[in-house]
Protein backbone atom coordinates (compact mmCIF):
# COMPACT_ATOMS: atom_id res chain seq x y z
CA UNK A 1 0.00 0.00 0.00
CA UNK A 2 1.12 3.43 -1.03
CA UNK A 3 0.65 5.60 1.78
CA UNK A 4 2.18 8.98 0.32
CA UNK A 5 2.91 11.90 3.31
CA UNK A 6 0.26 11.92 6.04
CA UNK A 7 -0.27 15.85 6.57
CA UNK A 8 -1.78 17.20 9.81
CA UNK A 9 -2.76 20.65 11.02
CA UNK A 10 -3.34 20.74 14.61
CA UNK A 11 -5.30 23.71 15.94
CA UNK A 12 -4.58 24.79 19.67
CA UNK A 13 -7.22 26.81 21.22
CA UNK A 14 -9.50 28.12 23.72
CA UNK A 15 -11.89 30.48 22.60
CA UNK A 16 -14.31 31.78 19.46
CA UNK A 17 -12.75 33.03 16.63
CA UNK A 18 -13.51 37.26 15.97
CA UNK A 19 -12.06 38.23 13.54
CA UNK A 20 -12.10 37.32 9.51
CA UNK A 21 -13.27 34.12 7.55
CA UNK A 22 -15.11 31.34 8.74
CA UNK A 23 -12.90 28.57 10.02
CA UNK A 24 -14.92 25.87 9.50
CA UNK A 25 -14.47 26.76 5.86
CA UNK A 26 -10.98 26.81 5.72
CA UNK A 27 -10.80 24.03 7.42
CA UNK A 28 -12.88 22.24 4.64
CA UNK A 29 -10.45 23.61 2.28
CA UNK A 30 -7.67 22.10 4.04
CA UNK A 31 -9.34 18.77 3.66
CA UNK A 32 -9.83 19.24 -0.04
CA UNK A 33 -6.15 19.80 -0.16
CA UNK A 34 -5.09 16.80 1.74
CA UNK A 35 -4.52 17.93 5.34
CA UNK A 36 -6.45 16.85 8.14
CA UNK A 37 -7.53 19.60 10.78
CA UNK A 38 -7.60 18.03 14.12
CA UNK A 39 -8.96 20.46 16.99
CA UNK A 40 -7.85 20.56 20.62
CA UNK A 41 -9.91 23.23 23.03
CA UNK A 42 -8.38 24.28 26.02
CA UNK A 43 -10.44 25.17 28.85
CA UNK A 44 -10.42 27.01 32.37
CA UNK A 45 -10.56 25.11 35.88
CA UNK A 46 -13.99 26.02 35.24
CA UNK A 47 -14.45 23.65 32.70
CA UNK A 48 -16.58 26.23 30.44
CA UNK A 49 -15.54 25.73 26.31
CA UNK A 50 -17.33 29.14 24.96
CA UNK A 51 -15.98 27.77 21.46
CA UNK A 52 -17.49 23.91 21.63
CA UNK A 53 -19.33 23.94 18.52
CA UNK A 54 -16.89 25.99 16.79
CA UNK A 55 -14.23 23.36 17.50
CA UNK A 56 -16.53 20.51 16.62
CA UNK A 57 -17.09 22.46 13.38
CA UNK A 58 -13.72 22.95 12.16
CA UNK A 59 -12.55 19.32 12.72
CA UNK A 60 -15.84 18.02 11.16
CA UNK A 61 -15.03 19.89 8.12
CA UNK A 62 -11.47 19.45 8.17
CA UNK A 63 -12.37 15.83 8.71
CA UNK A 64 -10.26 15.40 11.33
CA UNK A 65 -10.31 14.70 15.46
CA UNK A 66 -11.33 17.17 18.44
CA UNK A 67 -10.94 17.33 21.25
CA UNK A 68 -11.88 19.48 24.68
CA UNK A 69 -9.53 19.50 27.68
CA UNK A 70 -8.09 21.57 30.47
CA UNK A 71 -4.70 22.70 30.90
CA UNK A 72 -3.52 20.01 32.93
CA UNK A 73 -4.52 16.91 30.32
CA UNK A 74 -2.84 19.07 27.23
CA UNK A 75 0.18 16.55 26.65
CA UNK A 76 -1.42 13.66 27.18
CA UNK A 77 -4.03 15.18 24.46
CA UNK A 78 -1.82 16.62 21.85
CA UNK A 79 0.18 12.95 21.16
CA UNK A 80 -3.14 10.64 21.42
CA UNK A 81 -5.01 13.12 18.86
CA UNK A 82 -2.18 12.87 16.66
CA UNK A 83 -1.84 9.38 16.75
CA UNK A 84 -5.68 8.48 16.33
CA UNK A 85 -5.15 11.15 13.64
CA UNK A 86 -3.11 9.32 11.64
CA UNK A 87 -4.83 5.57 12.55
CA UNK A 88 -7.96 7.66 10.87
CA UNK A 89 -5.95 8.69 7.86
CA UNK A 90 -5.04 5.40 7.46
CA UNK A 91 -8.07 3.49 7.86
CA UNK A 92 -9.85 5.82 5.23
CA UNK A 93 -7.26 5.04 3.04
CA UNK A 94 -7.87 1.01 3.24
CA UNK A 95 -11.58 1.78 3.19
CA UNK A 96 -10.92 3.57 0.04
CA UNK A 97 -9.14 0.44 -1.90
CA UNK A 98 -11.67 -1.92 -0.26
CA UNK A 99 -14.37 0.02 -2.33
CA UNK A 100 -12.47 -0.53 -5.31
CA UNK A 101 -11.72 -4.11 -4.88
CA UNK A 102 -14.94 -5.49 -3.52
CA UNK A 103 -17.93 -2.92 -3.74
CA UNK A 104 -18.87 0.30 -2.19
CA UNK A 105 -20.29 -0.80 0.76
CA UNK A 106 -16.81 -2.08 1.89
CA UNK A 107 -15.53 -1.17 5.05
CA UNK A 108 -12.91 -2.78 7.77
CA UNK A 109 -15.88 -2.74 10.03
CA UNK A 110 -17.66 -5.40 7.64
CA UNK A 111 -14.54 -7.89 7.26
CA UNK A 112 -14.45 -10.55 9.90
CA UNK A 113 -13.15 -10.28 13.75
CA UNK A 114 -9.94 -12.08 12.61
CA UNK A 115 -9.27 -9.88 9.52
CA UNK A 116 -9.98 -6.75 11.47
CA UNK A 117 -7.33 -7.68 13.57
CA UNK A 118 -5.02 -8.25 10.61
CA UNK A 119 -5.61 -5.12 9.70
CA UNK A 120 -5.74 -3.15 12.55
CA UNK A 121 -1.91 -4.16 13.31
CA UNK A 122 -1.07 -3.45 9.74
CA UNK A 123 -2.26 -0.32 10.23
CA UNK A 124 -0.52 0.41 13.98
CA UNK A 125 2.81 -0.44 11.80
CA UNK A 126 2.25 1.76 8.87
CA UNK A 127 1.49 4.69 11.37
CA UNK A 128 4.90 4.37 12.64
CA UNK A 129 6.85 4.05 9.37
CA UNK A 130 4.72 6.74 6.96
CA UNK A 131 5.82 9.97 6.70
CA UNK A 132 3.93 12.85 8.58
CA UNK A 133 4.10 16.55 8.14
CA UNK A 134 3.03 18.43 10.91
CA UNK A 135 1.87 21.71 11.46
CA UNK A 136 0.88 22.95 14.86
CA UNK A 137 -1.37 26.16 14.73
CA UNK A 138 -1.45 27.91 18.70
CA UNK A 139 -3.75 30.42 19.75
CA UNK A 140 -1.63 32.85 21.66
CA UNK A 141 -4.52 35.73 22.17
CA UNK A 142 -5.00 37.66 25.22
CA UNK A 143 -7.05 34.39 27.09
CA UNK A 144 -4.13 32.08 26.55
CA UNK A 145 -1.91 33.79 28.36
CA UNK A 146 -2.03 31.18 31.51
CA UNK A 147 -1.87 27.99 29.42
CA UNK A 148 1.01 28.99 27.32
CA UNK A 149 3.26 27.18 29.93
CA UNK A 150 0.94 23.95 29.45
CA UNK A 151 1.25 24.48 25.65
CA UNK A 152 4.85 24.53 25.83
CA UNK A 153 4.71 21.19 28.41
CA UNK A 154 3.04 19.48 25.81
CA UNK A 155 5.07 20.62 22.32
CA UNK A 156 7.70 19.14 24.36
CA UNK A 157 6.05 15.64 24.98
CA UNK A 158 5.36 15.79 21.52
CA UNK A 159 8.45 16.52 19.95
CA UNK A 160 9.85 13.26 22.27
CA UNK A 161 7.05 11.11 20.89
CA UNK A 162 7.81 12.18 17.77
CA UNK A 163 11.36 11.37 17.87
CA UNK A 164 10.47 7.49 18.52
CA UNK A 165 8.65 7.37 15.00
CA UNK A 166 10.59 5.10 12.23
CA UNK A 167 9.14 7.39 9.56
CA UNK A 168 10.27 10.53 8.13
CA UNK A 169 8.47 13.53 9.97
CA UNK A 170 8.66 17.22 9.60
CA UNK A 171 6.97 19.66 11.73
CA UNK A 172 6.17 23.48 11.81
CA UNK A 173 4.87 25.74 14.44
CA UNK A 174 3.25 28.92 13.75
CA UNK A 175 1.14 30.91 16.30
CA UNK A 176 -1.62 33.38 15.95
CA UNK A 177 -2.03 36.32 15.97
CA UNK A 178 1.09 37.38 14.34
CA UNK A 179 2.31 40.85 15.08
CA UNK A 180 1.76 41.85 11.48
CA UNK A 181 -0.68 39.71 10.17
CA UNK A 182 -3.05 37.14 11.27
CA UNK A 183 -0.07 34.04 12.12
CA UNK A 184 2.78 34.26 12.56
CA UNK A 185 5.80 31.02 11.30
CA UNK A 186 7.59 30.48 14.64
CA UNK A 187 9.60 27.01 13.55
CA UNK A 188 10.00 26.43 9.89
CA UNK A 189 9.82 23.07 8.50
CA UNK A 190 12.18 20.56 10.60
CA UNK A 191 12.57 17.15 11.27
CA UNK A 192 14.39 17.81 14.44
CA UNK A 193 11.05 17.78 16.43
CA UNK A 194 12.92 18.83 19.47
CA UNK A 195 12.99 22.41 17.94
CA UNK A 196 8.58 22.12 18.59
CA UNK A 197 9.26 23.78 22.17
CA UNK A 198 11.96 26.22 21.48
CA UNK A 199 9.99 29.58 20.96
CA UNK A 200 7.52 29.22 23.71
CA UNK A 201 9.51 31.05 26.36
CA UNK A 202 9.67 34.24 24.17
CA UNK A 203 6.10 34.54 23.44
CA UNK A 204 3.74 36.65 24.26
CA UNK A 205 -0.18 36.80 24.43
CA UNK A 206 -2.14 39.43 23.75
CA UNK A 207 -4.85 40.17 20.83
CA UNK A 208 -8.01 39.06 19.19
CA UNK A 209 -8.49 35.46 17.68
CA UNK A 210 -8.44 35.58 13.46
CA UNK A 211 -8.58 31.40 13.67
CA UNK A 212 -10.11 31.51 9.94
CA UNK A 213 -7.39 33.53 8.50
CA UNK A 214 -4.62 32.05 10.69
CA UNK A 215 -5.59 28.43 9.15
CA UNK A 216 -5.33 30.26 5.72
CA UNK A 217 -1.72 31.56 6.36
CA UNK A 218 -0.38 28.87 7.97
CA UNK A 219 -2.05 26.59 4.50
CA UNK A 220 0.10 28.23 2.82
CA UNK A 221 2.99 26.85 4.15
CA UNK A 222 1.68 23.57 3.72
CA UNK A 223 1.28 24.12 -0.22
CA UNK A 224 4.98 25.97 -0.60
CA UNK A 225 6.57 23.06 0.99
CA UNK A 226 4.51 20.64 -1.04
CA UNK A 227 6.07 23.32 -4.17
CA UNK A 228 9.30 22.67 -2.97
CA UNK A 229 8.96 18.89 -2.64
CA UNK A 230 8.03 18.44 -6.46
CA UNK A 231 10.97 20.54 -7.78
CA UNK A 232 13.37 19.13 -5.67
CA UNK A 233 12.02 15.19 -6.72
Amino acid sequence: MNMGTIRQLLLLTDGCSNAGEDPAAMAAYALQCGITVNVIGIVDDSGRAEGLQEIEAIARSGGGESRIVRAQSLSETVVNVTRQAMTGTIYSIINQELREILNNDARVESLPPEKRSEIAEKVEEISEEAALKLLILTDISASMKKKLPAVKEALYDLSVTMQSRSGDSSFSLWTFPGKYSAAEERISWTSDAKKLAESFPQLASGGITPTGPAIRQALSSFLEMDEYDEKTI
